[in-house]
């Protein structure tokens, strides 16, 4: 008989590590922030009209959810039920985008407004240029100059809470969330910390408070289970006053762990899981799992009981009336640690998997949510982005949206009411694996590969209209359409002095002077 690894300890153990945690949280936490008070250091905000109250705003990131992973996009095998409901009771967007197709310049996309030829962050902090580089697992942070989505609502008098998954920025550093627009974050700082589901500490506030029973291996506490509890404390410290909710979660990211109780709809009487498995092994920053197929189901449906769990809360504290919610994921499905995308359909019936710029890369569910703001069992194949949850964000709160950014708002897309905006074109680059450039314009989409090493590459082109799984690669047949593709290639990449990995890759070669080159 297999067993799931991390199944142990005994539940005495588990149950008394829970107490410990809860006893060692009201002694170590900071204490808490009356209603509108600053963090340190940070500048005063102006307090919202009582009269004119702009809508809370709850933003759920998943990492490494595929397009085809819940239910409410195809997905028939993993349960997903409260995504389900919140897809009926609002708005499924079957042509929304990630900002990249791995984690750290997808949610720089989102803080920044801008894509990723012009966001600070370009890459996850292996392609950070050598004379530059930070200490292994640290993060590249987002510059104090940027104004970030945070700072945005803040300005607009919201409290501003994160609760997961930063990766722009160590405790201390520039990026350090609490000096990028939150007056609280609990969670990890650092991405690959966050492939650890059973750390032995988060960061609360910038200070490390531990998670008992998770030393030296051990697996008492699952790290989203606490980051789910303080987002909901936080939703009742905050419901008399508009608040900005991050929770940017860990799961369903390598490595395949999910505490014991999640395992039960995917076992069978004996124990067993109910797919085939394939045990993994181990490798890297991830840990053996004997069944990775329940285990990544387990993650899943963990994931859409966190969604439950929120939702609950707004209405327990009376404010699901005056909240909008948001629910996506970073990227499209991993297949590291464990993961099998192919097993699930992870990409639904798209081409490309995590770190691809085919659709099944960067293409990911988004569902919004709100009572009388929202219509119910709508389903829109608007196109937008992450960067344009910035400025729309910013419609939808009467916030200043900054200057100069690649977003547009599309508010009237989230609520029905008018006619949304639509983009000339998406751009998205990518710095490893030879370099990767992508633009969509319409229903045309150009892809171009290894431009690190032949920057007079060509780039394929798909008609998603007719080819959404991008099977058929029409370049020959349309060369025009193609060299404008790949004019709006060279002309969005700025350089840039900390990911320059694509500086010399302009799309064909072309002898126009670059863009000024971006810090």
């Amino acid at each position: 008989m297999t067993r799931p690894a991390g199944w142990q300890p005994s539940g005495a153990v588990r149950a008394l590590a829970v107490i410990i945690w809860a006893t060692l949280s009201a002694c170590a936490s900071p204490p808490a922030r009356a209603p509108g008070a600053a963090s340190p250091g940070a500048a005063p905000r102006s307090a919202a009209s009582p009269v004119d109250r702009p809508p809370n705003i709850v933003f759920i990131i998943a990492d490494d959810l595929g397009y085809g992973d819940i239910g409410p996009f195809g997905q028939r095998t993993i349960r997903t039920p409260q995504l389900d409901r919140m897809a009926r009771e609002g708005t499924r967007f079957t042509q929304f985008y990630a900002g990249s197709p791995v984690c750290a310049p997808s949610r720089s996309t989102l803080m920044t407004g801008q894509h990723t030829g012009h966001t600070p962050i370009r890459s996850n902090p292996s392609q950070v240029t050598p004379a530059k580089r930070l200490a292994r697992g640290i993060d590249w942070p987002i510059a104090d100059s940027v104004r970030t989505l945070a700072e945005m609502l803040r300005e607009r008098g919201y409290a501003v809470g994160g609760y997961g998954k930063w990766g722009l920025g160590s405790a201390g550093s520039e990026g350090d969330p609490l000096r990028q627009g939150f007056d609280r974050f609990f969670g990890f700082l650092s991405h690959v910390d966050a492939h650890r589901h059973y750390p032995e500490f988060l960061y609360d506030d910038g200070r490390k408070r531990s998670l008992p029973g998770n030393e030296n291996g051990g697996h008492a506490i699952y790290a989203n289970d606490v980051i789910v509890d303080e987002a909901v404390k936080f939703i009742g410290q905050n419901r008399e006053r508009p608040f900005f909710l991050y929770v940017p979660l860990t799961v369903p990211h390598a490595e395949i762990q999910a505490p014991r109780d999640a395992f039960a709809p995917y076992l069978d009487a004996s124990g067993q899981s109910v797919f085939s498995e394939k045990p993994y092994a181990g490798a890297g920053n991830y840990g053996a799992q004997s069944m990775p197929h329940a285990a990544y189901a387990a993650m899943v449906s963990r994931t859409d009981a966190y969604v439950g769990r929120i939702l609950d809360e707004l209405r327990a504290a009376g404010v699901e009336g005056r909240t909008l919610v948001f629910f996506t994921s970073d990227n499209g499905p991993s297949v590291e640690g464990g993961s099998d995308p192919r097993h699930f359909a992870s990409s639904g019936p798209l081409r490309g998997v995590k770190r691809d710029l085919y659709e099944g890369g960067i293409r990911v569910p988004m569902i919004a949510w709100g009572p009388g703001q929202v219509p119910a069992g709508r389903v829109s194949d608007h196109v937008w982005a992450l960067w344009d949850v910035m400025p729309t964000l910013a419609e939808l709160t009467g916030a200043r949206s900054p200057a100069g950014i690649d977003g547009i708002s599309v508010a009237p897309a989230v609520t029905g009411q008018g006619v949304a905006k639509e983009h000339d074109f998406l751009y998205w680059e990518f710095h490893e694996q030879g370099g990767k450039q992508a633009v969509r314009r319409g229903d045309w989409k150009a892809v171009r590969l290894n431009v690190v090493a032949n920057p007079a590459a060509v780039a394929e082109l798909y008609d998603l209209a007719a080819d959404p799984a991008e099977r058929q690669n029409v370049a020959d047949a349309n060369p025009e359409l193609v060299r404008e593709l790949m004019a709006v290639m060279a002309r969005e990449h700025t350089p840039s002095d900390v990911f320059p990995a694509l500086d010399g890759a302009r799309a064909g070669g072309s002898n126009a002077p670059p863009p000024a080159r971006r810090p």
